[in-house]
């Protein structure tokens, strides 16, 4: 039997269609097994308690959806010492069993695809079609790195002396702190998790605070099992005051019956896997430890450039590892020989994907002068056709709300800037209700607007036109960042030209959507350091050491 959280406001909904915007009242159900929505921090293979909780909150309505526990620095140390007791053995297990572990857990994320979309969903916003794309997505490096755990392979030198041997071995690098966002709030750790622990490595995750759910219940597993006789589930009722105790060393106290986690399920040992979620005001100390304790090896983070120059300071001081997924600014550059249609096609997945708020975005469109107006106005209609504001959970649902009022001032600043400075409205450019945007197309855009200069996380497609191919890689390589980019053109020459040129890590050549387990995703300049997915995120997890072999008779 499912746990209900009935969600009810007034919400504004649009087509995108100028005028057409109502306002209805509807309840929204969001039932899940009662064993996936978890509200303690996962330690150990205990569900703990914190002192404190704060709330989640559906960003479509700002009605709370759970209270989740507020972690601090004692959990963090406290799962970072149950990651490094857990290493010492996870360390000398075989990739084999790591492997047929994590396809196990690959399997449960997929038995209960359906519960876990709808959490995404209620915390994160993004429409339910999308939520089920994203767990696929992250079940996917759960069985990508499943296969990859048993191709880690060390390398044999050619001999520089007849009486020795040069070997290269791969080894963990130890405890990984894994710090992810909350547009992805379940594929961004399967990604970093899934390559930890296929290399050997144990993890400590903290989740974004607007989306700790979808981490927790990625740990949960008695949805298959069931519940312990007698073991009581923290609810959004309860707020996740089950276990909590009177004072703070008693709120630290596991629960007196813990319920298996899907990790704990699929046979992960106790402290491979472990999940902290705190507030927002917490988050400043619990990443200081999770950057600066001598017993992490290895720091994964996916957020802002901002942010990740503060851990990277952190994590200087001890010299860790690290791998950071950063800010980005995709340009999408439409050439005169380009096949229109497919390049709205491919705007309309790259731009409007959750709202905007994915970090390979299209952020600044470059449409060459001889086919500018054909694309503006064939992209207008298409906007005009498939885009529907509304709840996540409502069906026709295309763009959700953004995750929080604050990320919708900051689109609406961009456009009113763009305007002031002489940008058109094409479509849209209305603040909605709360967090909601009107899918917004822009035109007569220059590159002195804030809508260029910065990412904007939202459903904003500002247009540029230009001459040139020299002008619009020019435009395309202005920026500090350079995670994706995205072109159209027919003409091999140039396609081999702007491919090579563009300064960024991943690039779509007609193509909008380029995500996959099998590739490296990752970027240059500000974007980031290492990359995560394909064979070569597991590389991030995994020290290289030199043995030389002598004293042998020949």
């Amino acid at each position: 039997m499912g746990v209900s959280c009935l969600i009810r406001d007034r919400v504004l909904f649009s087509r995108s269609t100028p005028g057409l915007v109502g306002a209805i009242r509807r309840g929204y159900s969001l039932s899940v097994s009662p064993n996936l929505l978890r509200t303690q921090a996962y330690i150990g293979g205990h569900w703990v308690s914190a002192p404190a909780s704060f709330p989640v909150l559906d960003p479509a309505t700002g009605k709370e959806l759970a209270k989740v526990e507020d972690c601090g620095p004692h959990e963090a140390k406290e799962a970072v010492n149950a990651a490094y007791t857990a290493f010492q053995s996870w360390k000398q297990s075989l990739a084999k069993e790591r492997s047929v572990l994590l396809r196990k857990w690959y399997e449960l994320v997929m038995q209960n695809k359906d519960d876990l979309a709808k959490l995404i969903t209620a915390e994160c916003g993004k429409p339910l079609k999308e939520a089920h794309g994203e767990v696929a997505y992250s079940a996917s490096f759960l069985e990508w790195f499943s296969e990859e755990a048993r191709r880690v392979y060390g390398d044999v030198v050619p001999l520089t002396a007849k009486d020795r041997r040069l070997l290269i071995l791969k080894q963990p690098v130890g405890v990984a702190s894994i710090i992810t966002p909350w547009n992805f709030p379940s594929a961004m750790i399967t990604r970093k998790a899934g390559a930890a622990l296929a290399a050997g490595c144990t993890v400590v995750v903290k989740p974004a605070e607007d989306t700790p759910l979808s981490a927790l219940a990625l740990a949960e597993g008695s949805a298959v099992n069931g519940p312990h006789n007698g073991d009581k589930q923290a609810t959004p009722s309860d707020g996740g005051q089950a276990s909590r105790g009177n004072g703070a060393a008693a709120a630290r106290l596991p629960s007196a019956r813990d319920t298996p986690a899907l990790a704990d399920q699929a046979g992960i040992p106790a402290g491979v896997y472990n999940v902290i979620p705190c507030s927002r005001t917490s988050t400043p100390a619990v990443g200081e430890v999770l950057c600066t304790n001598p017993l992490v090896s290895k720091i994964s983070f996916t957020g802002s450039t901002a942010t990740g120059k503060v851990l990277l300071r952190h994590a200087a001081g001890t010299v860790k590892r690290v791998s950071m997924e950063l800010g980005g600014n995709a340009p999408f550059i439409v050439f005169d020989s380009a096949d229109v249609d497919q390049a709205v096609i491919g705007a309309m997945g790259s731009k409007f994907r959750n709202s905007g708020q994915t970090c390979v975005c299209s952020n600044r469109f470059l449409v060459q002068k001889g086919i500018h107006d054909v694309f503006v106005e064939k992209l207008a209609k298409a906007m005009e056709k498939e885009l529907h504001v509304g709840h996540g959970f409502e069906s026709k649902t295309t763009q959700g709300p953004l995750i929080n009022e604050r990320a919708a001032e900051k689109v609406e600043k961009q456009i009113a800037d763009a305007v002031s400075h002489g940008a058109k409205v094409v479509k849209g450019g209305k603040r909605l209700k709360g967090s909601f945007m009107e899918p917004t197309l822009l035109s007569n855009v220059t590159t002195d607007m804030l809508c260029t200069q910065e990412e904007t996380f939202g459903p904003l497609v500002p247009v540029l036109k230009f001459d040139t191919e020299k002008e619009a890689l020019t435009i395309a390589n202005s920026a500090s960042v350079g995670l994706a980019g995205y072109f159209y053109s027919k003409d091999p020459s140039q396609i081999w030209r702007v491919a090579e040129q563009l300064e960024v890590g991943m690039v779509g050549v007609n193509e909008g959507l380029l995500s996959a387990a099998e590739a490296p995703f990752g970027g240059v300049k500000q974007s980031g350091i290492g990359r995560e997915g394909s064979k070569y995120g597991i590389e991030e997890y995994v020290d290289l050491k030199y043995m030389c072999f002598g004293g042998l008779s020949t």
